[in-house]
């Protein structure tokens, strides 16, 4: 994407940045009674998360804003029963009604964002796949693809304001329940394929508890529990529309902005919205670390950049991937793969180098030379050993270790031979 590119795409979503609220009238439409109440923008699709995806390493250099597209960039204005039959007519499982609040959000949508929905359509380029696959490996219906949209704004790194993370928003406690590691070093909410499954997982085993889809999409936004007090609340019924006035109001907006969103997502064309270009990025494959590596020395020894790295690799929250924990996942390129394979051990680095031990470790006793040589004891590096401590331990300095071997940095791995005089 050249650098014009990029300014019209900021131009255009800053152009239609939505205001945060917008106002709902009290009416009876469908046999649905909406009282007034705040209609609260999807956090996915706030003006944030739409800035962090146009500063996403693969949007800014396989989406590009399509010139050739001919429109007038009119929004035209359908009567109700056109709204009504276009989401009649997509080919769902899931229930998609069409009410007064969904023509809200359709509006929202094909108005104020049509910016940030071009870049959406393309970026949807990337993920569907990954999300159909996820989706259709627990047999769940394909329209929930649209979910991430307005979870995250289809951005891997999107962080909530209450802690969620990833393109599917988990929070910690929901994520490490449906297998998502979460340390200091990796966060796999982050992992598009991997939270991709959980989320299937996860929707599958919502609708499992309630035997109705669009009761497990409003719980998959405030939980299980919020949506029993609301069916309690409502004597039992067990319908989304009948129990939406006892819902959190963020809920009350959920299920109509989701069904807005594969509205939009199909018929963007009948809105005169020209989807951003999508280049598909080069064939990428996986490979299992098994030892601690940094990112940066990948990058230089796979021909790789470290921004690419770590764009397709988005789970790890330092450079470091701690393969010495567990077998740890990493994507690249199938040429930086092959590469990588080839450097054998020249790419792994010990954990000496990205942590302090919390005890000095037991070092090898220097071997002395004979008689008649002119001093230079060493020792062998051990899983643990830094340069500070084996100079503690041999009364030197990291200065004079470093001169003596000839060593740039800190850098220093298991059985290496130092010497220490």
């Amino acid at each position: 994407m050249t650098y014009k590119t990029y300014k019209i795409l900021c131009a255009l979503v800053l152009l239609f940045a939505p205001c945060s609220l917008f106002r709902c009238l009290a009416q009876e439409e469908d046999g649905i009674d909406i009282v007034d109440y705040t209609l609260e923008l999807p956090e996915g699709m706030q003006m944030q998360e739409i800035d962090s995806l146009l500063l996403d390493w693969q949007t800014r250099n396989f989406l590009a804003f399509d010139e050739s597209c001919e429109t007038t960039g009119e929004n035209p204005e359908f009567d109700p029963q056109t709204y009504a039959h276009r989401l009649s007519r997509l080919p769902n499982v899931i229930d998609m009604p069409y009410n007064n609040v969904v023509q809200k959000y359709i509006n929202l949508y094909s108005g104020r964002l049509r910016g940030s929905v071009a870049v959406l359509l393309g970026a949807s380029n990337f993920y569907n796949p990954i999300f159909e696959e996820a989706l259709e490996s627990y047999q769940i219906p394909l329209e929930l693809r649209y979910l991430p949209v307005i979870e995250s704004a289809l951005n891997p790194t999107a962080v909530s304001r209450a802690g969620a993370v990833g393109l599917w928003q988990f929070m910690i406690g929901t994520g490490k329940q449906y297998g998502l590691e979460v340390t200091s070093l990796i966060d796999e909410r982050r992992d598009p394929i991997k939270a991709s499954y959980a989320a299937a997982r996860y929707l599958r085993d919502l609708y499992d508890i309630f035997g109705d889809w669009t009761l497990a999409i409003a719980s998959y936004n405030c939980g299980p529990n919020n949506i029993t007090k609301a069916i309690k609340r409502a004597g039992g019924a067990t319908d989304y529309w009948t129990i939406y006035p006892y819902l959190p109001a963020e809920t009350r907006g959920y299920v109509p902005a989701f069904i807005a969103a594969n509205y939009i997502m199909n018929y963007y064309c009948d809105h005169n919205i020209c989807p951003v270009n999508t280049k598909l990025p080069m064939g990428t494959d996986t490979i299992q670390v098994c030892r601690n590596v940094r990112m940066e020395r990948i990058a230089e020894l796979c021909g790789i950049s470290g921004e690419e790295l770590r764009a397709l690799n988005p789970q790890y929250r330092t450079t470091l991937i701690p393969g010495d924990a567990h077998a740890c996942t990493l994507r690249m390129p199938t040429a930086a793969i092959n590469a990588f394979i080839e450097a054998g051990d020249s790419v792994y680095v010990p954990l000496a180098e990205v942590q302090v031990p919390t005890e000095v470790p037991d070092v090898e006793q220097p071997k002395k030379r004979g008689r008649g040589g002119r001093g230079g004891s060493t020792v062998t590096v051990r899983k643990g050993d830094t340069l500070g401590n084996i100079a503690r331990k041999h009364g030197t300095t990291i200065a004079k270790l470093k001169r003596l071997n000839g060593i740039r940095g800190d850098n220093i791995f298991a059985g290496q031979k130092i010497r220490v005089k």
